[in-house]
């Protein structure tokens, strides 16, 4: 975030915040809260994992070679997403971790607990359904909300100070 120390009281304080949206990559959730945090006209910029399903799974074997066992496939991958994942939730102001209802987020809970264990704001994005099974995960985050709308505003917020 970046903020001068020179303002006086008066002036407004609309710090450039740098965001990380971590999870789901089957819906358009992203692209919601990309074009609110737009038409609001808030200094955000965006960070994501890769969110190409067969890119992010093939990685590891095809930088570093082919692997017979999936296992050790899988181990490639996660280990260069982890790279990608880690720099960037490191370089963040806020993360926001969306979990959807068709596949469980593993990464994504780790990303927000991640996010967390370096004192990183974390906002959950998730449908009320998912409330029980996620109460962790939402009891480390700062804010819970249901609609990538509501981030918008919870960013607003945080930016701006107003409602």
């Amino acid at each position: 975030m970046h903020w001068d120390a020179n303002l006086i009281e008066e002036d407004v304080l609309e710090p450039e915040l740098t965001v990380y949206l971590s999870g789901e990559i089957h819906t358009d959730w992203r692209e919601r809260i990309e074009t609110g945090v737009r038409e609001a006209g808030l200094p955000v910029e965006f960070l994501a994992p890769v969110t190409d399903h067969a890119n992010s799974d093939d990685c590891g074997v095809a930088i570093l070679g082919e692997e017979p066992d999936v296992f050790w496939k899988d181990h490639k991958g996660a280990k260069l997403n982890a790279i990608r994942t880690r720099t960037m939730i490191e370089r963040s102001d806020v993360v926001v971790v969306r979990f959807g209802d068709k596949y469980r987020q593993w990464n994504a809970a780790f990303d927000a607990g991640y996010a967390a264990a370096l004192g990183t704001p974390v906002v959950t994005l998730h449908d009320p359904g998912l409330t029980h099974a996620l109460k962790e995960v939402d009891g480390a985050a700062l804010a819970t909300a249901e609609s990538p709308e509501q981030v918008v505003r919870v960013l607003k917020y945080v930016i701006e100070g107003t409602l």
